[in-house]
């Protein structure tokens, strides 16, 4: 029986065992020795067996009350605040057993309090970080329309002014859709819509939408890669990951630069390779450029909102796939996202 597994419960049932086999032990040798005993004899021996047992399970009742006051003392300091207190649960018993499973939730309790305290205080640097991203282009806009106003009959001042407006507009819709991508990426509400994709046509459709761009600025942007390369994925979302790289690029190129954007089929694995000759990225930024709303102070992009670079890297990984960087500063800049293979695990 598992009861018996519990020492102090074995031991207290062979007390019991003995204290009940001694009595009638000595009556049944007395017997065959054929020596009478009086039955106030047979009585006090039965007694004292009876006060023998009471006292065993005294002093086990007594040992169980130490234990559950100890137990309840200690909840009491873990309820004060002492998150790292334990129940002590070294021996073995369905009492033990029930402090084990205690420790096991109240440990399970403080990783949901740790994780809650990690997401109040991501929230609100989160907060934070939106309202030094918004109070730019805000005030932007705010001055724009202060000088629209002044110079309401100058056509070419309205027209300037009303194109930089347009900018800082886009600069907050940009924000608050990357926002709300990455929001719905964070809390898993993003069911990935995936079917067999023909990779050329995918970066087809990414280079027309950064095309006009590229041409304005008199950069080049390049394709390579085999037109028969297909890749079970989520279209709309591989394009905005590989996007938002290529948009990087862009961002931190100069006149003249080329971004070139490559893909290919490996044993067990679809690689996508986005580089650009341009300035590089500083070694003190490189472990940081994942990071949200993280803007270099080496940087001279003073557009970037700091969320296109995570938000690939979450599109990356909910296709169970990596994202990496390599920059040298002058030659230029690689990422690298290795997607595996499904069929081929």
């Amino acid at each position: 029986m598992r009861l018996l597994i519990d020492r102090k419960i074995k031991h207290l049932f062979q007390v019991i065992l003995a204290l009940l086999v001694c009595p009638m032990a000595v009556f049944t040798l007395l017997r065959v020795l054929h020596i009478k005993m009086d039955a106030v004899y047979i009585l006090a021996g039965w007694i004292c067996a009876g006060i023998g047992i009471l006292m065993a399970l005294y002093r086990y009742f007594r040992e169980q009350h130490a234990v559950m006051e100890k137990a309840i003392d200690q909840m009491h300091v873990y309820l004060d605040g002492n998150h790292e207190i334990r129940l002590d649960c070294e021996e073995e018993g369905e009492l033990y057993r029930l402090f084990h499973e205690i420790n096991s939730l109240v440990s399970i309790l403080n990783a949901h309090a740790e994780n809650e305290g990690r997401a109040k205080h991501f929230m609100k640097d989160t907060i934070a970080d939106i309202s030094h991203q918004l109070k730019t282009p805000l005030a932007a806009l705010n001055i724009y329309n202060g000088i629209l106003q002044e110079d309401s009959d100058q056509q070419e001042t309205v027209r300037e002014f009303t194109a930089l407006s347009e900018q800082e507009l886009d600069r907050i819709d940009t924000l608050v859709q990357n926002l709300l991508k990455i929001t719905k990426l964070d809390a898993g509400t993003v069911v990935l819509d995936k079917s067999m994709e023909n990779l050329f046509q995918l970066m087809t459709q990414v280079e027309r939408h950064f095309v006009f761009r590229a041409i304005q600025e008199n950069k080049k942007l390049i394709l390579g890669g085999s037109d028969t390369v297909n890749f079970l994925c989520d279209s709309s979302w591989l394009m905005e990951a590989v996007g938002n790289v290529v948009k990087n690029a862009l961002d931190h190129t100069q006149s003249g630069d080329t971004i070139q954007v490559q893909w290919k089929e490996l044993p067990s694995m679809i690689q996508i390779v986005v580089t650009d000759n341009g300035a590089g990225i500083h070694p003190e930024d490189l472990p940081h450029i994942f990071k949200r709303f993280y803007r270099s102070r080496f940087s001279k992009d003073t557009q970037g909102i700091g969320l296109g670079l995570p938000l690939a890297k979450m599109i990356v990984e909910a296709h169970s796939g990596t994202i990496e960087v390599d920059s040298e500063r002058g030659i230029g800049t690689t990422f690298v996202m290795n997607f595996l293979i499904p069929t081929k695990l």
